[in-house]
């Protein structure tokens, strides 16, 4: 972690989906002269707002007067990369510390928290299609000895067994060799708070909120998306709500039930890995303190320390 002398003091507050977290935030930010500042990788896009849970109401019923940051920020069409948030993180974050606002980063997405957290230097490697199409033609283990020469030292070994995620590291590896731009996050002294349910709790958090999406109008969102010209291609990648929407709007799923019972399935098993992360973090060495549900007097105490 970043040296925390005289370094900002910030909060962080994660958890699995349906946990909570925009609503503690928004408390959070209401008592302790806060901002909000999203780790989320799909809130960014302009479009997307049911299936990613902005949430936004929350800030109507709580504190309106709440200033949130790095919510639709891009295009939808935009494959937004982990190097372009963190600019846009930076800035957000200096602007808030600039009026002496406490910065509170709010997410689920533990490659923008891990990467805002301990602060290692990204490079400037946006997506070269004409490369990724010459790496597919390779087997994954050509892929993988191509990654291993151009990075003999290789720090995320989980990007050896995908393709994919194999075929983004070799560009960000040529990007490295070629010299391009690097950022990271700035420094800050941060108190972590973790939101936990147990099992069934959040089983039945999840199921609900799905209801609730579904009755907010999800399906009309996705429907939305492709009548502005949106490709199935993409709507697929941006998460399993658009993607299990759009699979019952070609008629790969039969009907609306069972939509919802494969998705409210696959999310369950998204928010058990997001749990297996936040755990794997906290063995890292970082202390993440846990509340039993968004227990906002809880947080309050623990704060009310840090601060």
């Amino acid at each position: 972690m970043n040296d925390t002398i005289a370094t900002p003091k910030s909060v962080v507050i994660l958890g699995p989906t349906a946990s909570g977290k925009t609503s503690l935030g928004v408390k959070i930010a209401h008592v302790f002269n806060g901002e909000i500042l999203s780790a989320d990788s799909r809130q960014v896009y302009i479009g997307l707002d049911i299936g990613t849970g902005k949430d936004l109401e929350e800030y109507a019923i709580v504190a309106p007067s709440i200033p949130y940051h790095l919510i639709d920020i891009v295009p939808v069409n935009h494959e937004f990369s982990l190097f372009e948030y963190l600019k846009h993180f930076s800035i957000a974050y200096k602007d808030v510390l600039s009026r002496n606002k406490l910065p509170i980063i709010v997410g689920g997405t533990g490659l923008y928290l891990e990467a805002i957290i301990e602060g290692f230097p990204l490079i400037d490697a946006p997506p070269n299609y004409l490369l990724r199409e010459e790496l597919n033609q390779l087997s994954l283990q050509e892929l993988q000895k191509k990654l291993i020469e151009l990075k003999p030292k290789l720090h995320n070994t989980t990007d050896l067994f995908e393709k994919e995620r194999l075929i983004r590291a070799i560009e960000i590896a040529l990007a490295e060799k070629e010299g391009k731009e690097s950022i990271s996050a700035p420094p800050m002294n941060v108190m972590i708070l973790g939101i936990y349910y147990k099992r069934e709790q959040l089983k039945h958090r999840i199921e609900q909120r799905l209801k609730q999406r579904i009755q907010q109008g999800l399906v009309e969102e996705v429907e939305q998306l492709r009548k502005d010209g949106l490709p199935d291609e993409r709507l697929f990648q941006l998460g399993l709500e658009y993607r299990y929407v759009l699979l019952y709007l070609q008629r790969k799923i039969k009907n609306k039930n069972d939509m919802f019972q494969k998705l409210r399935s696959a999310i369950w098993e998204f928010a058990r890995k997001q749990e297996i992360w936040f755990r794997r973090f906290e063995r890292k060495g970082y202390p993440i303190h846990w509340l039993q549900g968004a227990d906002f007097e809880n947080a309050k105490k623990c704060l009310e320390e840090f601060l």
